[in-house]
């Protein structure tokens, strides 16, 4: 027979991730720093463990690159829209590294790189100015509801 409950649960048990976690308490975003410590935190809420910048160093910092185990994320603090090459090129970071690719903007997205990230699966998501991350396309609200 099958499990019921506990440890053996499949993922449709109500007790997902995104229902046993608090809610996030964002960051308010002033300096480009503050948009990676952000987006840091927020990966932290979803489950990655570990979040730092590739050189080691823990976040906060000056870069915009992120890493944990099993994810590669780019912060792009600038207030012009992220463009089909920067997603393309967390996509290819996230292949290289066998994790998955997620992209934070404060500007949001070019038409051409919304629909390419849908196309690779990538999970895109806008925050304004008050910290807090939105989904901004399917695989962000997946990865929202199912976390790391």
């Amino acid at each position: 027979g099958a499990a019921v409950g506990g440890a053996g649960a499949g993922p449709g048990h109500a007790s997902s991730p995104a229902a046993r976690r608090p809610a996030f308490r964002p960051l308010t975003i002033r300096t480009a720093r503050d948009a990676v410590t952000t987006a840091a935190l927020y990966l932290r809420w979803l489950g990655f463990q570990d979040v730092r910048q590739p050189d080691g160093r823990p976040v906060p910092s000056a870069a915009v690159d992120l890493r944990a185990p099993g994810l590669v994320a780019q912060v792009d603090p600038t207030t012009a829209p992220a463009g089909l090459r920067a997603v393309e090129c967390v996509w290819l970071n996230g292949l290289t590294s066998c994790a998955t690719s997620v992209y934070f903007a404060l500007a949001g997205y070019t038409d051409e790189a919304r629909i390419r990230a849908d196309d690779l699966g990538i999970p895109l998501f806008v925050m304004d100015l008050t910290g807090m991350p939105q989904p901004v396309n399917d695989p962000a609200d997946e990865l929202l509801g199912t976390g790391a």
